[in-house]
C-alpha cells in the first residue's frame, strides 16, 4: 500500500563520494571533472563580460563587516555573485553547487545552510599572501571552493598556483595546485592556510565558501 509520503531512493554520486573521501583523508579535494569544458567556457565568458562592464572591485581582506583593502597582501579584483539575480551561466553554476551541498548535508550532516561566491580576476603581477579563510568575528565558513576558468593551454610558468600548507605527521608540507581550466579545489576553511603565488598571466576563477548557520 502506497503512503502519502513515499521515501525517495537515495542515489550515490561517485564524484561527490570521491570529494568526501578526499576531504576526510586529506582535508582537501582536487576535482578535474566537476564542470565540463563547455560549462567552463560559458562561465569564463560571463566573468569576462562583467569585467568589461567595469563592475569588478578591488578585493579586500577581512569579512564584509570588517574589510580593508591591502594591495601588499592581495591584488585580485572581484565581483560577488547574487544567486537571486543570476544569469544563465551563474544558474548553471549554482545548480551544481546546490546539488553538492544537498548531498553533503544528507551524507555528512555538515549543516551547510549558506553560501557565498564571487568572480575573481588576478591581473599580471598580483598575488594573495598566505592566509586562512575564517575570521575572528565569523567562523561560519566550513568549506572553501575554487573553480578555475582560465583558457585551455594554461602552463605552470603562467604562475598563480594555489599552495596549501598541510600538516603531515607533524611536518608542514606544501601542496602546489596549478589553476588549470575546469579544475575545482575544495578544502576545509578553518584548517588549511593557503596562498596564491604571483600571476604571470591573467588568472580567472570563481571562489567561494559553504557556510553553516
Amino acid at each position: 500500500m502506497n503512503t502519502l509520503f513515499e521515501e525517495i531512493e537515495f542515489v550515490v554520486n561517485p564524484l561527490y563520494e570521491r570529494i568526501i573521501e578526499d576531504i576526510v583523508a586529506n582535508k582537501y579535494a582536487i576535482v578535474e571533472d566537476f564542470f565540463t569544458s563547455e560549462e567552463v567556457l560559458v562561465l569564463r565568458n560571463s566573468l569576462l563580460e562583467k569585467h568589461e562592464e567595469d563592475r569588478f572591485k578591488k578585493a579586500a581582506i577581512g569579512n564584509r563587516t570588517n574589510e580593508v583593502i591591502a594591495k601588499s597582501i592581495r591584488g585580485d579584483v572581484i565581483l560577488w555573485i547574487d544567486e537571486l539575480k543570476a544569469n544563465t551561466a551563474e544558474l548553471l553554476f549554482f545548480n551544481k553547487i546546490n546539488n553538492l551541498v544537498s548531498y553533503l548535508n544528507k551524507t555528512c550532516f555538515l549543516g551547510i545552510l549558506h553560501k557565498e561566491f564571487h568572480y575573481a580576476l588576478y591581473p599580471t603581477g598580483t598575488f594573495y599572501k598566505r592566509h586562512i579563510d575564517t575570521f575572528q568575528n565569523d567562523d561560519r565558513r566550513k568549506l572553501s571552493f575554487v573553480c578555475y576558468l582560465n583558457e585551455d593551454g594554461w602552463l605552470p610558468e603562467n604562475g598563480g598556483e594555489l599552495v596549501l600548507y598541510l600538516n603531515e605527521n607533524g611536518q608542514e608540507v606544501e601542496k602546489v595546485i596549478y589553476p588549470f581550466p575546469g579544475r575545482v579545489v575544495v578544502f576545509e576553511s578553518q584548517i588549511i592556510e593557503h596562498e596564491v603565488k604571483p600571476v604571470n598571466t591573467e588568472r580567472l576563477s570563481i571562489t567561494g565558501w559553504l557556510k553553516t548557520r
